[in-house]
């Protein structure tokens, strides 16, 4: 390991940046006692508060109640990097591989999902930091170059708004010496404070009248006449609907179990650069970046400018196990502080302040999935694969026409319609992501080229690529 990674890491707390925070709201009150709603909501994730803040703003008589397990925001959507965008899918290339004849009209309701969240933002007064800065992705090797211009092309195609960077216009961009091409999406993408917008959002339900209770797990889910039943530890709530986001703790749901691969990601955030160091990299558009590799890096600067430097290294443990000891380790820390030296070397002597892990809920389609249980009284939504940040909105949106019975243009969709495989049960499923993650960094190192492996995921339909 490289002395400035060592340096660089002496002093990260083991803490989450953006709920690092003592403006962060005193938690709601426990739920104790038995309740009865019109609606409930399991998840206080973007997911379960999109979904209650929409539909008290499409009938404010509506009892609403949102039961969270810790506090609000305190899972995947605090602990990611904060990229709101546009796409439904995870991307337009996993939109084009597998939603093609739909992608024009999923890029359409994409674009509107995204004005919709900035609407919201302002309407309600939440300063979430939303930046609408774009986003480039670059290359990092020759044949990455290659896939982005044929990428560019497929999505101009379809009226896409990107444009192909060659190497000098990339590094004009930001300054790296690893770049080699890129691709620019000048407005599809927005910057966002992932706990001011859990906080925001948690605020404009409390406002409309959304009964919150932290610190309630949902234990359990039985019928109950015409009704259904969330049991907790200190009570119950009764309501004729449920809508379920809890992205990678699918105890209330036995069946998610085989759709979702609780997947560890891993972020570092920096000290804030200085006018020298910032102009040192350029960056003047303040873009979120990604570099185009199988295992990829992300990374943005935040409204005080750090920078926030995650991905490459997503790590799943035998079981689908979910445990607090797994968001701390120091070997993936030490990696991608030296992955950070290599991207930017002008940036010696830079520390980094905080690192954390949060889990991912993977699925074999890389986007979100949909479904109905217990005769059409409980939607569930799960598998955002890591984008899901502004995609939980569109994803609420569908939660709610499917238990409402709305028959709507989203929910005729068959990317809605449709799931992903399952993935295998153990060992198959240990065995056969980790032959996927070992594949996708050689094929990395050999030019892209995929191996058997990879091939014969491919021919399924599941394309791990990322």
């Amino acid at each position: 390991m490289s002395r400035p990674a060592v340096t660089a890491l002496a002093h990260a707390e083991p803490m989450v940046f953006w709920l690092d925070d003592p403006a962060a709201p005193a938690a709601e009150p426990m739920l104790v006692g038995d309740l009865a709603a019109d609606l409930v909501v399991v998840g206080g994730g973007y997911t379960g508060l999109w979904a209650a803040l929409l539909a008290k703003e499409a009938d404010p008589a509506r009892d609403v109640v949102l039961l969270e397990a810790q506090t609000v925001g305190w899972a995947a959507s605090g602990r990611n990097g904060g990229f709101c965008a546009a796409s439904l899918t995870h991307g337009e290339a996993n939109g084009l591989d597998r939603f093609s004849g739909e992608f024009d009209v999923l890029q359409r309701m994409g674009r509107a999902n995204l004005d919709g969240i900035e609407d919201t933002l302002h309407r309600h007064g939440i300063d979430a930091e939303f930046e609408r800065t774009g986003e480039i992705d670059f290359a990092v090797a020759p044949w990455q170059v290659k896939e982005l211009r044929v990428l560019v092309g497929q999505i101009r195609d379809h009226g896409g708004n990107v444009e192909f960077l060659d190497q000098d216009q990339a590094r004009d961009c930001v300054d790296s010496p690893t770049y080699v091409g890129g691709m620019r999406d000048p407005d599809g993408v927005a910057m966002v404070h992932p706990g001011k917008l859990a906080w925001g959002l948690r605020r404009a339900c409390l406002d409309l009248g959304v009964r919150i209770h932290e610190h309630t797990e949902a234990t359990g889910i039985a019928k109950d006449g015409a009704h259904l039943r969330l049991r907790t530890a200190y009570g119950s709530v009764r309501a004729p609907k449920v809508v379920l986001g809890t992205n990678v703790f699918t105890g209330l749901l036995r069946r998610l179990r085989h759709y979702v691969a609780p997947v560890y990601d891993y972020v570092l955030v920096t000290e804030p650069l200085s006018a020298a160091q910032l102009a040192s990299v350029g960056w003047r558009g303040r873009q979120g970046l990604a570099d185009s590799a199988n295992q990829f890096h992300y990374y943005r600067l935040t409204a005080d400018d750090r920078i926030l430097w995650g991905g490459y290294d997503a790590v799943y443990h035998y079981g689908s196990r979910v445990r607090a000891e797994y968001e701390h380790r120091p070997a993936t820390y030490r990696l991608l502080a030296e992955q950070f030296f290599e991207t930017f070397p002008q940036l010696e002597g830079l520390s980094f302040t905080h690192r954390w892990a949060g889990a991912i809920d993977a699925c074999t389609r890389f986007t979100s999935f949909w479904g109905q249980a217990y005769g059409g009284r409980l939607a569930y939504v799960a598998g955002y694969t890591g984008l899901g940040v502004a995609s939980t909105r569109f994803g609420a949106q569908v939660l709610l026409d499917l238990v409402d019975g709305v028959d709507s243009e989203r929910t005729r969709l068959d990317f809605v319609r449709s799931k992903p495989l399952p993935f295998p049960p153990e060992p198959l499923r240990y065995a056969s992501i980790m032959a996927t993650k070992w594949s996708i960094e050689r094929a990395d190192l050999h030019e892209g080229r995929r191996n058997l492996w990879l091939r014969t995921l491919d021919r399924f339909g599941l394309g791990f690529d990322s």
